[in-house]
């Protein structure tokens, strides 16, 4: 499906083409303190995703394997994504809230669940749930990141 989405002031705009119909969570503690929950994120392939407003884009290195960006004006957290090669490499993790039409996800995964608040509980059963063990042996190089 295609989607569109943006920041809350609308200085950054995007359209995503191929986008999954699945989301995913992430329990981290970076992603905790980067959205004051857990990230609800949509992972789309980087080159699907076309920007507008991109000088109001600003980035920064969480760790030596991934950069956030949010927007310049407003704070509105855009994106997460994997610049070392790795499992989720060539991703582009959107948060679920940016899209005009959040509608139509379903949650398949969630990972670093042995990091998750235990008031924290997502409905539904039969989605993958990794804890931070399985997401390191996935991902080796993320060791000591977080």
């Amino acid at each position: 499906m295609d989607k569109s989405g943006g920041c809350l002031c609308g200085a950054v705009r995007f359209e995503a083409v191929n986008v999954p119909d699945t989301f995913g969570i992430c329990h981290c503690e970076m992603c905790r303190r980067w959205t004051g929950s857990a990230l609800l994120e949509v992972s789309i392939k980087t080159e699907d995703v076309t920007w507008q407003g991109q000088e109001h884009i600003a980035t920064r290195a969480g760790s030596d394997w991934a950069e956030r960006a949010w927007c310049r004006q407003c704070g509105t957290n855009l994106y997460f994504r994997q610049t070392k090669e790795g499992e989720w490499f060539g991703s582009t993790d959107l948060p679920i809230g940016l899209f005009d039409d959040p509608d139509g996800f379903t949650l398949t995964h969630e990972i670093f669940v042995d990091h998750k608040p235990d008031s924290f509980a997502y409905a539904g059963d039969g989605h993958k749930q990794l804890t931070r063990a399985d997401v390191l042996a996935l991902n080796p190089d993320l060791e000591g990141s977080q």
